[in-house]
């Protein structure tokens, strides 16, 4: 997808008010994020509202670097009409750690501070959705935090997903 168009992306966690991007820091360099958002409908309402012009010059470049990543760019798009459900809840939307870092506990970091953050009062779980193919590093590192597969589906893609949550005490 490109710098310019995750720019974009990661900003509108930082400026919607119902999202956030957590960092983990060392030395006054980011080593990590955890994005989330607890209306995520809302979210990718707010992309296209503010953001349009911009998504929409940087996913022409994405188109004709990789034509199959023009596809996952617009059902990202078309997601806030599934994300509808009848509880409130909170979804990690993705998270990333330095690869010269990686297995010194950054992400769990990051993963114990979303679930300190999170009422669970107020939200029914954390959701995640992450590939099921070619994945048992991610699958691992989720389990090991607590999140309990839900459900496996298919993207309309093609793509095998599975559905995690973490329910955290009332």
């Amino acid at each position: 997808m490109g710098r310019g168009f995750l720019n974009q992306m990661y900003t509108s966690y930082c400026d919607y008010e119902e999202a956030g991007l957590l960092v983990a820091e060392e030395d006054g360099k980011a080593i990590g994020f955890l994005a989330y958002s607890s209306n995520f409908s809302g979210l990718y309402k707010f992309m296209i509202k503010t953001r349009l012009i911009r998504f929409g010059w940087y996913s022409i470049g994405a188109f004709f670097r990789r034509p199959s990543a023009f596809m996952h760019i617009i059902s990202a798009f078309l997601k806030p009409g599934e994300a509808k459900r009848e509880e409130k809840y909170v979804e990690l939307s993705s998270i990333g750690v330095d690869p010269n870092i990686k297995s010194k506990g950054i992400g769990s970091l990051l993963i114990d501070s979303l679930k300190r953050k999170v009422d669970f009062t107020k939200f029914a779980y954390i959701n995640l959705e992450t590939d099921a193919v070619d994945n048992e590093g991610a699958i691992h590192f989720y389990e090991k935090n607590g999140f309990v597969r839900e459900r496996t589906f298919e993207t309309d893609e093609g793509r095998k997903m599975y559905e995690y949550r973490f329910v955290g005490e009332k």
